[in-house]
């Protein structure tokens, strides 16, 4: 009877799974479904009772054969049809009691049963909008330590509620691969905060912790299950070596380590729960990877500070050591794993002084010289190794040295200990100081002679080197670390070691580092969808006929037009080959080498088709994916240089929309993203003949755009999203004259030029800083000054239009991986300039050696490759000035980028760079005069070189005043000085400038007065000593 009972009670819910996977009529029949087998789990919330109308038989659902059916069911059948209706109606949480039953229902058993099948049925079927705000409710309700004691527990117990219940490492597994499958389907776009790897990785490390406290006295099964969760954490790298960078990035220690500290000094028993778990992995790797997270997230210590706080902090975190991982005893896996770990790799001296004080006992009074001669050994090992003598770093032989020597400094003084008169008779100990003494670098070797000394001053023997004094090669170190051995760690007072944590907090009263805040249990009835995800799809419906569609409008039989084509005669002709065109999908690029094989493929295609979507493709995603693996690994250094060459060589052969700007924004990304790759490559091209007008702006505006945004500065407002201007009506544009001269600012910089637009700005800006300076030397103006009134600064409103305007300018980006002050000279500025020398010289030695043919066979360079044009010139002289402006603070600033800058400028305003410049192509007036040939320059090229010297002489006056520039290049200063006033008087006697007038004619005026009053500035500071060394 009890079999027929159940058979038929098991059919009633197979009908109820199969109503589920049908269309279902109404609303309220769908909820008079769901409500039924909630009820008989008991986790039905009150409000629903009343559609429960076809209760189920007592214990007719069967939660691990059943719900997973029912799950699955909700999930590709119901949700996709009734979701928003549901949703709209605020029955949706009816649906979320089947995968996170509500907050107050986590006593009950069956809802965590529940919660643990809705982890497998969610991640084994494709990913919707409904799963992931489905997932989102049971991560924040059902951690992994709430699941702990449904699995685990109940195995470990032989509890039998729910025979075939998920086991704990499938739980973990599902737990483990949530963010990274999340992240997969919505592809970094859109995912909802709870579910991004940071904070979720953050929260279940808190979890985790909260897992561990709550284990009174660990069995092995519990041992064995909290090994497994850290394993699979270890795997998704939650265990980093190093401090994660930037706070998004998990990290369990960084995490959880201020909890650690706090539960160790309010229950002693919870340190012995992390022994038993530390000496339970199975895997060694594992144990390494734990206790390289560990010390690296230790507190920083200063490698040879000696003062009593950073002592007391040593002390702080070798104890904490000592109650993590336990004594430092032989045979133990903590050993192995510290051989390799801490002995394996280099760290800083502070480390060396902590694990010292760890393996000692850190206690005062004390020592545990079993485990510190097993420390020295191991030590011992790896400093007397011929290999580590010859090859490794000095901060490794600083590690090693501080190690041994702070080992050596622990044992009794009052006898000569074994160990150390052992070491100092050993006779590899001997070789390995004779392999030190003939060391070539001085720091290395007193290395090997500090520890020969203090090894044998130890074990009562007398060895003095000498030569101690002074600071150079290594000698201030070893004098600290005397004085840091004069004194243990471990011997730090009590109360000194108590008042650490209280002097912390009076410092740092707030934590400095924001972290991601934990994941709070919240009612799962109140989530709401964080995100909306439209189908790119979307399915007609069932009684929508495609084939209505293609049929042709019925023509009239009078109608004079050719009826419309019927849907056989379009399928006759999409089958000819003849008329087809079919368009194939480029993916989307993930990798940057198939990003550079779409614009440069290295196999040749004929009549390749897919080329204007191969290169639309590459351009849309290139900015975004070259940003992206600026910080992974070495694949942007690898493929850099051969994006570089596959984007300057573009053309807009296919007409693209935005082709100009999305260019633009991938080379300025490949130069702040990988400048020492991409700068070098962009500069060498340059000065190649192959390139037209438009490709070489475009590697000048990269080299601009991306030294600025390395350097933290501006930029301006980028247009890369937006649709390139057209001209609505060609012919009312004004002729090509008076269209140049009304051109303004924002027209500049519209058109594709933000280096004229930064520099004029950045000018602009050097010559009102020398304003003041030069009023006061005026007497009248200096008496209009202090007598005129200065009105009261008034309140003004701000519009919404210039509050975007000045948040645009801002242009937040992230910190750059390199300081372009580090990068300026060597990668960027030098090469420019010497470049263009070895480029000048060459075609300037072609000019000589056909000057003596006829006028017709003589060879020209002033527009060979249109390097040496004027309007090519004048914007690598512009965008240099861009470049020396953004280095102002580099080291190389005063004594290289400073003068051979200002060189530049004043040869290319002052010096022609061709025979045939400002000629015509029948002119043949090369025995010129030089001021004649000064004459023919023309005034955008003279005006972007003064600015240039303006741009120096300022940064030389901000940086120091002046002095360097003033007193080592005394002579370009003032030439630069006379080069300028005599331009300023030619254009006051009425001279015209080949180029000028209008808006150039001011610039140029402008940019010559402010040069000649930035070297009167410059030189009225220093012409005493001036005058003093000889000029």
């Amino acid at each position: 009877m009890s079999t027929e009972y159940n058979e038929s009670t098991y059919n009633q819910v197979r009908e109820l799974i199969a109503r589920l996977q049908s269309p279902v009529q109404d609303l309220p029949t769908l909820l008079g479904f769901l409500a039924a087998p909630l009820s008989d789990l008991a986790i039905l919330p009150p409000r629903y009772s009343k559609y429960n109308v076809t209760p189920l038989p007592a214990r007719a659902l069967s939660v691990p054969r059943h719900i997973p059916l029912l799950q699955r069911a909700l999930l590709e059948h119901v949700l996709p049809a009734w979701g928003p209706v549901l949703d709209e109606e605020e029955y949706y949480d009816l649906v979320q009691q089947y995968f996170a039953p509500g907050v107050f229902l986590v006593s009950v058993s069956a809802a965590k049963h529940v919660a643990l099948h809705a982890y497998a049925s969610i991640l084994s079927l494709p990913f919707t909008e409904h799963s992931i705000r489905l997932l989102t409710a049971l991560v924040k309700t059902y951690p992994i330590d709430m699941l702990w004691s449904l699995t685990v527990i109940r195995q470990h117990t032989g509890g039998t509620f729910n025979k075939g219940t998920v086991s704990w490492e499938d739980c973990v597994r599902n737990v483990c691969a949530v963010p990274a499958k999340v992240a997969n389907f919505l592809a970094a776009e859109g995912v909802t905060t709870d579910l991004e790897p940071g904070p979720y990785c953050t929260n279940l490390s808190t979890r985790t912790e909260i897992l561990i406290s709550s284990l009174a006295k660990p069995t092995q099964v519990e041992l064995a299950a909290v090994t497994y969760l850290l394993t699979k954490l270890v795997n998704v790298g939650i265990f980093p070596g190093a401090i994660p960078s930037w706070h998004t990035q998990p990290s369990f220690f960084g995490t959880t380590l201020p909890t650690i500290r706090s539960r160790m000094q309010s229950t002693p028993a919870y340190a012995a729960i992390w022994r038993q778990v530390f000496g339970a992995f199975p895997s060694i790797q594992t144990l390494q990877s734990v206790l390289t997270s560990l010390y690296a997230h230790l507190s920083a210590v200063d490698d040879l500070d000696d003062s009593l706080r950073t002592r007391a902090l040593v002390k702080r975190e070798a104890k904490l050591l000592r109650e993590l991982l336990g004594r430092f005893a032989k045979d133990s896996d903590i050993v192995d794993g510290f051989s390799v770990t801490a002995l394996g790799r280099s760290w800083s001296v502070g480390f060396a002084r902590v694990f010292v004080c760890w393996i000692a006992g850190a206690e005062k009074g004390r020592v545990d010289t079993e485990a510190l001669e097993l420390l020295l050994n191991k030590a011992m090992d790896v400093w007397a190794n011929p290999d580590h003598i010859r090859h490794s770093l000095l901060s490794g032989h600083q590690y090693f040295t501080a190690i041994i020597l702070l080992a050596v400094s622990y044992f009794p003084v009052n006898s000569t200990p074994a160990p150390i008169n052992s070491l100092a008779l050993s006779s590899p100990f001997a070789k390995s100081v004779g392999v030190y003494i003939g060391h070539l670098d001085h720091s290395v070797r007193r290395c090997g002679m500090l520890v020969a000394e203090e090894v044998a001053r130890s074990a009562g023997k007398g060895l003095d080197f000498g030569d101690w004094d002074g600071d150079s090669n290594g000698k201030a170190w070893c004098r600290r670390v005397r004085e840091l051995m004069r004194v243990r760690d471990a011997d730090t007072s009590e109360d000194d070691f108590a008042q650490l944590d209280t002097a912390e907090l009076a410092q740092n009263p707030e934590p400095t580092v924001t972290r991601e805040p934990v994941i709070e249990l919240v009612s799962p009835a109140t989530t709401k969808p964080t995100h909306t995800r439209k189908p790119i799809i979307q399915t007609a419906s069932d009684d929508y006929d495609s084939d209505d569609s293609l049929t042709g409008y019925a023509s009239e039989p009078s109608s004079s037009r050719s009826p419309s084509p019927t849907p056989s005669e379009l399928a006759e002709i999409e089958k000819d080959p003849t008329l087809r065109v079919t368009q194939s999908k480029v993916p989307r690029p993930v990798y940057l080498a198939t990003l550079a094989e779409l614009v440069r493929p290295t196999t040749k295609i004929e009549n390749d088709e897919d080329e204007p979507k191969r290169i639309e493709t590459a351009l849309d995603a290139a900015e975004e994916l070259i940003r992206r693996k600026r910080a992974y690994g070495t694949e942007l250094e690898e493929n850099a240089e051969n994006l570089v060459f596959g984007f300057i060589a573009l053309n807009n052969n296919f007409d693209l929309n935005g082709f100009e700007e999305k260019r633009q924004a991938t080379v300025n990304a490949l130069v702040a993203s990988c400048p020492r790759k991409a700068a070098p490559t962009i500069i060498q091209e340059y000065f190649r003949n192959q390139y037209s007008i438009e490709q070489r702006f475009v590697m000048l505006n990269a080299l601009a755009m991306g030294a600025r945004e390395l350097a933290s500065l501006s930029l301006p407002p980028s247009h890369s999203r937006a649709e390139p201007k057209r001209i609505a009506f060609p012919s009312k544009q004004l002729p090509a004259a008076l269209h140049h001269k009304y051109f303004t600012l924002g027209d500049e910089l519209s058109s594709g030029n933000p280096v004229r637009y930064l520099l004029d700005g950045i000018s602009q800006k050097a010559i009102e800083s020398g304003k003041v300076s030069a009023e006061s030397k005026v007497p009248e103006y200096a008496r209009e000054r202090q007598l005129r009134l200065k009105r009261p600064v008034t309140v003004s409103e701000v519009t919404p239009v210039a509050l975007s305007r000045d948040l645009q300018s801002l242009q937040l980006q992230p910190r750059p991986l390199v300081a372009f002050t580090e990068v300026a000279a060597e990668y960027f500025i030098c090469p420019m300039i010497n470049r263009f020398w070895m480029f000048l010289r060459d075609e300037q030695a072609r000019e000589a050696r056909t000057a003596h043919q006829e006028v017709l066979h003589r060879y020209r360079g002033a527009g060979t490759g249109m390097i040496l044009n004027a309007l090519v010139l004048s914007q690598f002289v512009a965008a240099l000035a861009v470049l020396v402006h953004a280095a102002q603070n580099a080291k190389e600033w005063p004594a290289v980028i400073a003068p051979d800058a200002l060189e530049l400028a004043v040869t290319i305003g002052t010096r022609p760079t061709s025979k045939g410049e400002g000629l015509e192509d029948d002119d043949d007036n090369e025995e010129d005069s030089p001021a004649e040939r000064q004459a023919r320059k023309e005034a955008a090229l003279l005006t972007t070189s003064l600015e240039l010297a303006i741009v120096v002489i300022d940064g030389a006056l901000e940086r120091d005043g002046g002095k360097s520039l003033g007193l080592e290049h005394t002579a370009l200063l003032l030439a630069a000085g006379e080069w300028g006033s005599g331009i300023l008087s030619r254009l006051e006697k009425g001279v015209k400038i080949l180029g000028g007038g209008g808006t150039h004619e001011m610039k140029l005026k402008r940019a010559a007065a402010g040069l000649v009053l930035k070297v009167d500035e410059l030189t009225s500071r220093w012409k005493p000593s001036m005058v003093d060394m000889g000029f």
